[in-house]
């Protein structure tokens, strides 16, 4: 695809969750239709969509007529199986493409890629054996994160191991194998930044954001960031880089920890929207999920300035659904939801993003940037 998509194109989208219903939106209003394909019947994704399938993503008869039916593919998540992008790349354009999947898919290979790229990374060991996890204990001490390699995220498929003790039961509950035992980072606060890059190379990076969990999910994000200027510009330069050794056509997350004494550690990555960026959306002229669109489609990307200050609260199951009603009649607050018909304790079901006028946050405590939230 060397042509940028034509208007009324159509985009595939492996992934019918929240952010694969986002970006439909966004592609709509580029001109763009969308098809969803997922497992899951009437997701989020496929309400909003042109068209969709429903089919696993092991079969392959139905990945060729996705294939048949769209002029380029994204995924909306990595969990995808990398299979998946080998069956659909020798038939339509794949971006981001299997390579990056793989990458970050795998919190071992994201590791040693993140090294590889010179984003400074806290210390780790591959655990094959329970053997392995002994010496990695020995080598890291404790306390430390015992992690799956695979198909973790809002806290799950890990352990905190806090006593030798706890080591064989960490072990053997978590699922599958191979783990990655992570050293404990007392980090001061964790950021994120998101780049958006086009199939020239050329980058667009958002500001870095503070984020803040309750229960190992993301609860609230504040853009831009409340640190000194040299920190947050380290974090988007750590981003841009990722996203260039990756080769990557599309947006990249990066969490990082900021140390006490102002360092940073890359996390883990995300080659797609991330929730700690849904701020762009009502804060920024063109959000992260029209950058994602206008990369994967061959489009120029757009100025990611902000024109607003903005705090992301994410609406997370029943306790989050009851601030809806309130939300909807606070004036500066913007609220999303996602079209989930059952809102399951720790399910994301929205978000609602705070804007505030340009470059007031950082004189605001928490009372003053929640406020309403």
């Amino acid at each position: 695809m060397s042509r940028p998509l034509p208007p009324n194109a159509t985009i595939g989208i492996l992934g019918g969750g929240q952010l694969g219903r986002m970006s439909a939106l966004a592609a709509a209003r580029l001109g763009y239709r969308c098809h969803v394909y997922a497992p899951e019947p009437d997701s989020p994704g496929m309400q909003v969509a042109a068209s969709h399938t429903v089919a696993s993503y092991e079969d392959t008869a139905a990945l060729a007529r996705f294939a048949a039916a769209v002029d380029v593919v994204t995924f909306e998540f990595e969990n995808v199986p990398a299979a998946t992008l080998d069956a659909l790349a020798p038939l339509v354009p794949c971006r981001p493409g299997v390579a990056t999947l793989r990458t970050c898919q795998d919190r071992l290979a994201e590791k040693r890629f993140l090294e590889s790229a010179g984003v400074p990374v806290g210390p780790w060991r591959a655990v094959l054996t329970e053997t392995d996890l002994a010496a990695g204990i020995a080598a890291l001490g404790l306390p430390a994160v015992l992690k799956t390699t695979r198909l973790g995220y809002d806290g799950r498929g890990q352990a905190v191991i806090r006593a030798p003790a706890e080591a064989a039961a960490a072990y053997a509950r978590l699922s599958p194998k191979p783990l990655i035992l992570e050293a404990f980072i007392p980090f001061a606060a964790e950021l994120s930044a998101i780049v958006a890059r086009g199939a020239d190379g050329a980058t667009a990076v958002f500001d870095a954001v503070e984020n803040r969990h309750h229960h190992h999910i993301l609860d609230l994000s504040f853009a831009p960031a409340r640190v000194a200027p040299g920190i947050a510009a380290a974090a988007q330069a750590h981003v841009t880089a990722a996203a260039a050794a990756l080769d990557l056509i599309g947006v990249l997350a990066l969490e990082l920890f900021l140390l006490p004494d102002g360092r940073l550690l890359g996390n883990e990555m995300a080659p797609r929207p991330h929730n700690s960026g849904h701020w762009t959306m009502d804060a920024c002229a063109a959000g992260q999920f029209e950058q994602h669109i206008r990369a994967i489609a061959g489009l120029p990307l757009a100025d990611p300035a902000r024109h607003h200050d903005a705090v992301m609260r994410n609406l997370v199951g029943p306790e989050g659904m009851a601030r809806w009603p309130d939300l909807l009649a606070l004036p500066g607050v913007v609220p999303h939801l996602y079209g989930k018909a059952e809102a399951r304790p720790g399910r994301k079901m929205g978000h609602a993003n705070r804007l505030l006028p340009l470059n007031s946050l950082a004189g605001l405590d928490d009372a003053g940037a929640l406020r309403g939230l």
